[in-house]
């Protein structure tokens, strides 16, 4: 009906009124109105032409103003085979803009190496790729300086300053140059103590501690790898020798095992110093002694119990129980917030003795014994200080 055009009844095939004129009637100008076609904009006023009577036909009603003629409709072409429309669906557009990217990884950065971070960076960058080429140096020990700076005590560092919040006290008694051999008490059930000391001497002077370690540590997967990485060699006097001989910065802890293995009811009281051959070390060397001690570390993991059936089985010298391992499994590994001192005290020099006195049993007993007072004194005194465990 849409495409149909009309023609009324009457007019012989011919569009117009029925009695043969070109003006159509009344019925067919009504049946155009009802006939749904496209809205078009209102016209101006047009001029109606006056329709001449016709000789014998019937009068009609003189109509109103007529509507404007629906306009012809466009021919409508025959259907052809077409393809089917494809609706694209495009992905939108990125909802932040390159340069927004660029100024959030600015501030990561800046928060990560702070104000100077861009330096900071290509330092960083340029350690990763002497590390991927194979280009670092370590010596004899297999001391790796650029590792233990990047990597190690990068890592310690936080856990010593945030976590444990370490207080220091007397850190210029450590001489600036030349061997010296730092000795302290041990504790915690977990050497933890050992690599807060590293940490803690290298940021207030410096240098590189070089720790003595047991035989076990070396022999653990992983932990022997990272501990020589980091400074560490087997305790014997000849490698403790050769380090002191050559200007290093080594330490010791006379107690090992005993010290960290020891219940928490025995927090903070000295275990025998072995045979003080680290005395020797120092007398044949004639470096000066430094006695170190350390408060906190035996809150960190409180031994109450131990399975020496077990730890035998394991090849470790003792299997330790804590209030919170293995209670809560890996979680009780998590070391406890307690407040750590740590006190370097005045050294004790060792050049006044002549080459022979460090084969001297007697002078090299007393010697230890000066060292391990001088600690466990100290000991109490930060205990006195400290106001509790964890502040």
């Amino acid at each position: 009906m849409g495409d149909a055009e009309i023609i009324p009844i009457g007019t012989r095939g011919r569009p117009g009124r029925g009695n043969g004129g070109e003006r159509p009637s009344a019925g067919s100008r009504g049946l155009a109105a009802r006939t749904p076609r496209p809205r078009d904009p209102e016209p101006g006023p047009v001029d109606e032409p006056v329709d001449e009577p016709v000789a014998g036909a019937p009068a009609e009603p003189t109509p109103g103003p007529a509507p404007e003629p629906a306009p012809a409709p466009t021919p409508r072409a025959a259907p052809a085979d077409r393809t089917p429309a494809r609706t694209e669906h495009r992905l939108p557009g990125p909802a932040i803009a390159p340069r927004e990217w660029l100024a959030a990884l600015t501030r990561t950065a800046q928060e990560m190496f702070g104000e100077s971070w861009e330096p900071r960076l290509a330092q960083f960058l340029a350690v990763l790729r002497r590390r991927l080429t194979g280009e670092f140096v370590v010596d004899d020990f297999g001391f790796d300086a650029e590792f233990t700076d990047q990597f190690l005590l990068a890592a310690l560092r936080p856990v010593a300053q945030k976590w444990f919040r370490i207080e220091v006290i007397g850190a210029d008694n450590i001489p600036e140059v030349g061997g010296a051999l730092v000795v302290s008490n041990h504790s915690g059930t977990v050497p933890v103590d050992g690599m807060m000391t590293a940490v803690t001497v290298f940021d207030h002077t410096g240098r590189h501690l070089r720790p003595l370690g047991a035989d076990l540590v070396f022999k653990l997967p992983l932990v022997g790898d990272l501990a020589r990485r980091g400074g560490a060699t087997l305790a014997c006097n000849e490698d403790a020798e050769r380090m002191l001989s050559g200007g290093e910065l080594v330490g010791v802890w006379p107690e090992g095992f005993k010290g960290i293995g020891k219940p928490f009811s025995e927090r903070y009281k000295l275990q025998r110093f072995g045979r003080g051959g680290f005395v020797s070390a120092a007398i044949r060397t004639g470096v000066p002694i430094v006695p170190t001690s350390v408060v906190g570390a035996e809150e960190i993991y409180p031994l109450v119990g131990n399975v020496p059936a077990l730890a035998r089985l394991l090849g470790v010298p003792y299997l330790p129980i804590t209030p919170l391992f293995p209670l809560l499994g890996p979680l009780g590994l998590i070391p406890l917030p307690s407040k750590w001192l740590i006190e370097f005290g005045e050294p004790i020099r060792t050049d006044e003795y002549d080459a022979g006195a460090a084969d001297d049993p007697m002078l090299v007993f007393n010697v230890t014994d000066q060292v391990r007072e001088s600690i466990q004194q100290t000991l109490y005194t930060l205990l006195m200080k400290r106001r509790s465990v964890f502040s």
